[in-house]
């Protein structure tokens, strides 16, 4: 983000040998309050950091092993700032810039993708995009003749499309999968009518991964200019799927006892589109939430996480939302309230 807000929060910051229970802050290099965020988002997913633990690496070099080695100097527990310089220069040679205000998704799906791309144990590799990939059936009709395409599709954050006014997340999710009309400039090819037809597009739910990664979308592109919505979208602790979607919107090979979640992750925007930083709250095993802003890390409670719902201008709002499966009736036990 914008280099002289960053450095404000940094002067706000605790000592740098100030941290909470076993959790390692990281200092911001430039820019880098992004990177900052999603690592603390990575180190709470214990799944992912047991899966590059175990992994004995013959890489050299490569997104892959970077990540590995920051993650796990992030679980000692030592008091200074966890070591992140060499990760953030392997991101610099793969295109994701130091010094370079970045969007947190985009660079959230980036680092997957390197993954994919560069680690040599490719079972691995697949094994920690499956903790993150959702599965949908795709489906688009015809409106002049009927005829139904559909085929499967992969993604590793479902986009979530909010209102200028007051959203909940249960809405947002509801509007992804409905059913949406496509006409005019937005007509798709009909294989059996031979040209651009009007016709219905929409979604259904195959199967949800171990963390349900949910990206806000707060900005707006258009006429080469961005803007931030500062709206509130509000969004719970614990949420079941299949209880928020209609039997129209699951396929029927989707299992509902997979849809238990509880919130892990909050990925936080601060500030507009050009002049803005990341910070995170994250929830570690000991089921408390923490709030890490580049190298300072303290515990909060449930409702301070609340207060990123939005609906001020310049606040703190969520951006990404990490959700973890929970088993039946684990539920409770993962619910401060």
């Amino acid at each position: 983000m914008s280099r002289s807000f960053s450095m404000f929060y940094r002067s706000c910051s605790l000592p740098i040998g100030s941290r909470s229970q076993g959790l390692r802050g990281l200092l911001n290099y430039g820019l880098s309050c992004c990177v900052n965020a999603l690592l603390q988002s990575f180190s709470a997913t214990w799944e992912l950091v047991d899966l590059l633990e175990g992994w004995n690496p013959v890489d050299k070099e490569g997104v892959p092993l970077y990540l590995r080695k920051v993650l796990l100097a992030m679980q000692s527990d030592q008091s200074q700032p966890a070591p992140h310089k060499d990760f953030l220069h392997c991101l610099d040679r793969n295109y994701i810039r130091n010094h370079v205000q970045q969007d947190a998704d985009e660079v959230f799906l980036s680092i997957l993708n390197l993954i994919q791309q560069q680690m040599s144990d490719k079972a691995l590799a697949q094994e920690i995009q499956s903790l993150y990939k959702v599965t949908m059936e795709t489906y688009l009709q015809c409106l002049e003749c009927t005829y139904i395409e559909t085929g499967t599709s992969f993604l590793l954050s479902l986009p979530m499309h909010i209102r200028e006014s007051h959203n909940s997340l249960e809405d947002c999710m509801r509007f992804f999968f409905k059913l949406q009309e496509l006409r005019d400039g937005d007509k798709c090819y009909c294989e059996r009518c031979g040209e651009k037809t009007p016709s219905e597009q929409g979604f259904k739910l195959i199967s949800l991964p171990p963390v349900l990664c949910l990206h806000l979308k707060r900005f707006r592109h258009s006429h080469g200019y961005t803007r931030k919505l500062h709206c509130k979208v509000t969004f719970p602790e614990t949420l079941n799927i299949s209880e928020i979607l209609t039997a129209e919107a699951l396929s029927e090979s989707y299992v509902q006892s997979d849809s238990q979640y509880s919130l892990c992750a909050v990925i936080v925007h601060s500030g507009d589109a050009m002049f803005g930083h990341y910070t995170a709250y994250v929830r570690h095993k000991d089921q408390s939430w923490y709030y890490a802003n580049d190298r300072y890390v303290r515990q909060v409670s449930w409702k301070e996480v609340q207060n990123t719902y939005g609906g001020s201008l310049g606040g703190d709002t969520a951006y990404m939302l990490l959700y973890r499966r929970t088993p039946e009736g684990k539920q409770q036990e993962w619910s401060s309230g």
